[in-house]
C-alpha cells in the first residue's frame, strides 16, 4: 500500500500562534520594546511633558514663581497614572492646567498635559465617551484664553500692533488648544480601533483553529467508521466462510484465512494512521494525508471477491484525477457500498461496480441483485451505525456531488454517486 507524499497539510493548531507572531513582528523593534514594558512608556511620556514644559519651568524659577513649578511637576507626576486611571487623570490635569495658566498664561506647556491624558482615555474608552471627555477637558482652558485680555509682555513693546490683536491672538490660542486636543483624542481613537481589529482577528484565528479541530475530529470519526465497518464485516464473512470450507477444501480455507489475516493487519495499520493525528510520539506534526488512493481500488475489489461477493467491475472514460483526496473519496464510496452489500445482501448472484468519468463528472454505481434490509432499515445487525450513507454524502459534498441509495429498479440495492472535479481548471 503506497501513501501519497505528505507535504501539503499542516496542523490547524498553529493558526493562533502564527497570528501572534505576525502581530509581534508588525510592531517593529521599538514598539515591541515599549509594548512589552509599559512602565518604560510611562517614563517616556513624563519625560516628553517635562521637556515641553522645561522653558516655562526655567522661566518660573528665574521669576521666583515656585507655585507654577510645583503645578507643572505635579502634572508630570499625575501622568504616570494615566494608564490605570485615565478619567481621573484627565480631570486632574485639566484643573492643574487651568491653575498653571492663570499664574503663567503664556507658558510653553499650554495643554501639553491634556494631550497625553486625552490619548489615554481614547485608547481605553468608547469613541462617544472619548469625545465627551475631550470637550469637557478642553473647554475650560480654551475659554480662559478666549476671554483673557493680556498678551506676552514682548508684544506690548511692538509698534503698529492692530487694535484687535489681543482678541485675534486669544482666539487663535483657544482654537489651537481645541485642535491639538482633538488631534490627540483622534490618534487615541485610531489606536483603539486598531487594537480592536487585531483582537477580532485573533478571535477569528482562534475560532478557525477550533473549527479545524472539529473538522479533523469529524474526519477521524468518518475514517474510523469506514475502516472498522469495512474490515470487521469482511473479516466476519471470511471467518464464516473459512469455517464452512475448512472441512471440504483445506487449501481453499488456508487462502481465506490468509486473506482474513491480511485484512486485519491492513485495518490495524489504517487505524494507526488515522489516530496518528491525535498523538505523534516523535513530537512532530502528524500528517493529515489520505490513507488510501485509487491505485488500491483493485486490491479492495479482490478482497471483497475473496469474502464471497460475485463482483464485476467496469471503468469507462478517462482515468480518475490523480488527486489523493479525490481518489480517497471514490475509494470510500465504493468500499462503503460493497460493505453494505456484504453485510446485508442475501441470495446474491451478481454485484456490479461501475466507475465512469465524462469530463468533470465522475459517477459511481454499485448495484446488486440480492435481497435483505439495508442501512436505514429496521432490521440492521449489531454492526450497523446508520452513518455509512450519511458519510458518503458528506464526502461527495466536498466535490459538489450527490449520493442516492435505495432499492434497484430490477431488485436488489443500488447506490449512485456523482462527483464534480474542477482541479484541472485550477478552481
Amino acid at each position: 500500500m503506497t501513501e501519497p507524499p505528505q507535504t501539503k497539510d499542516a496542523p490547524a493548531v498553529t493558526a493562533d500562534a502564527s497570528f501572534a507572531e505576525i502581530a509581534h513582528r508588525r510592531r517593529g523593534r521599538i514598539r515591541r520594546y515599549f509594548f512589552e514594558r509599559p512602565r518604560a512608556m510611562d517614563a517616556v511620556v513624563v519625560l516628553c511633558y517635562v521637556l515641553l514644559a522645561l522653558p516655562t519651568i526655567i522661566a518660573s524659577i528665574i521669576e521666583g514663581k515656585w507655585l507654577v513649578v510645583g503645578l507643572l511637576l505635579l502634572i508630570a507626576t499625575v501622568l504616570i497614572f494615566r494608564r490605570r486611571y485615565p478619567l481621573q487623570v484627565v480631570a486632574a490635569v485639566a484643573v492643574l492646567e487651568v491653575l498653571a495658566t492663570v499664574l503663567n498664561p503664556w507658558g510653553s506647556n499650554v495643554s501639553a498635559g491634556l494631550w497625553f491624558a486625552l490619548y489615554a482615555v481614547a485608547t481605553t474608552r468608547k469613541r462617544a465617551i472619548s469625545l465627551v471627555v475631550f470637550g469637557a477637558a478642553s473647554l475650560p482652558l480654551s475659554l480662559l484664553y478666549l476671554f483673557m485680555w493680556t498678551s506676552p509682555s514682548s508684544m506690548n513693546t511692538l509698534q503698529d500692533v492692530p487694535e484687535n490683536f489681543h482678541l485675534i491672538n486669544n482666539i487663535a490660542t483657544a482654537v489651537t488648544i481645541m485642535l491639538s486636543n482633538l488631534l490627540a483624542t483622534g490618534i487615541g481613537i485610531s489606536v483603539r480601533q486598531r487594537r480592536e481589529h487585531e483582537a477580532e482577528i485573533a478571535a477569528w484565528a482562534a475560532r478557525t483553529t477550533q473549527l479545524g479541530k472539529v473538522t479533523e475530529r469529524n474526519r477521524i470519526a468518518r475514517e474510523m467508521h469506514d475502516v472498522v465497518a469495512h474490515s470487521l464485516t469482511v473479516m466476519i464473512s471470511l471467518s464464516d466462510g473459512a469455517a464452512v470450507v475448512v472441512k471440504k477444501d483445506p487449501d481453499r480455507a488456508g487462502d481465506v484465512l490468509g486473506e482474513l489475516s491480511r485484512t486485519g493487519r491492513a485495518a490495524l495499520a489504517d487505524m494507526r494512521r488515522v489516530l496518528g493525528v491525535l498523538r505523534d510520539d516523535s513530537g512532530r506534526p502528524a500528517p493529515l494525508t489520505p490513507l488510501e488512493s485509487g491505485l488500491n481500488l483493485a486490491k479492495l475489489l479482490d478482497g471483497f471477491r475473496t469474502a464471497g461477493l460475485p463482483l464485476h467491475y467496469a471503468h469507462t472514460g478517462p482515468a480518475l484525477p490523480a488527486d489523493p483526496a479525490f481518489e480517497l473519496t471514490v475509494y470510500r464510496i465504493v468500499q462503503e457500498s460493497l460493505t453494505n452489500v456484504l453485510r446485508y445482501g442475501r441470495s446474491l448472484s451478481r454485484v456490479d461496480v461501475q466507475v465512469a468519468r465524462d469530463g468533470d463528472l465522475v459517477t459511481i454505481d454499485v448495484l446488486d441483485d440480492g435481497r435483505g434490509t439495508r442501512e436505514g432499515g429496521d432490521s440492521m445487525d449489531s454492526l450497523g451505525t446508520r452513518q455509512g450513507i450519511a458519510g458518503m454524502r458528506e464526502r461527495a459534498g466536498i466535490y459538489a456531488g450527490i449520493v442516492s441509495a435505495g432499492p434497484g429498479k430490477r431488485g436488489g440495492w443500488a447506490v449512485h454517486a456523482e462527483l464534480h472535479w474542477n482541479g484541472d481548471k485550477g478552481e
